[in-house]
């Protein structure tokens, strides 16, 4: 598990990993973002504290068949999704202790909680159907493969 960049070899493994209910915590970037490249060095010891857990690099331009139609408005853009939740999307400060506290109060949250909190309100709602990567993947997946 731990760290990982999205890549077209890669795409399978996390779709299955959301699929049995894992949690999955996505940076959403762009290779040409001077922010970006910093903070993907604290992102990969996020990783490595939490090894339990997915933690992936997507390059919105490399992927864009996966993320092209996420409306990312600034860098870094977390997403964190357990199984089919998605839990928290938005855009970060570069400073990996808030991505960080922001993993571990979704986590510590119970399934009926994430479950709930997920249809609280019209932004919540519109993350899972905008922003799920489990659906986006395997949109992708399907579209080479057919």
């Amino acid at each position: 598990m731990t760290f990982s960049r999205l890549d077209a070899d890669n795409r399978p493994a996390l779709a299955q990993a959301l699929a049995d209910d894992a949690w999955v915590v996505a940076c959403l970037c762009a290779a040409w973002c001077g922010s970006c490249r910093e903070y993907e060095t604290a992102f990969r010891q996020l990783a490595e504290r939490h090894p339990q857990h997915y933690f992936v690099w997507i390059d919105i331009e490399d992927q864009a068949d996966v993320v092209g139609d996420f409306d990312i408005d600034d860098f870094p853009t977390l997403l964190i999704q357990r199984g089919p939740i998605v839990t928290f999307f938005g855009p970060m400060e570069p400073e990996i202790r808030l991505a960080e506290r922001i993993f571990m109060t979704q986590r510590e949250k119970s399934l009926e909680e994430l479950q709930a909190h997920a249809v609280s309100n019209e932004q919540h709602r519109s993350w899972q159907s905008d922003f799920s990567l489990q659906k986006h993947l395997r949109a992708a997946i399907g579209n080479t493969t057919g």
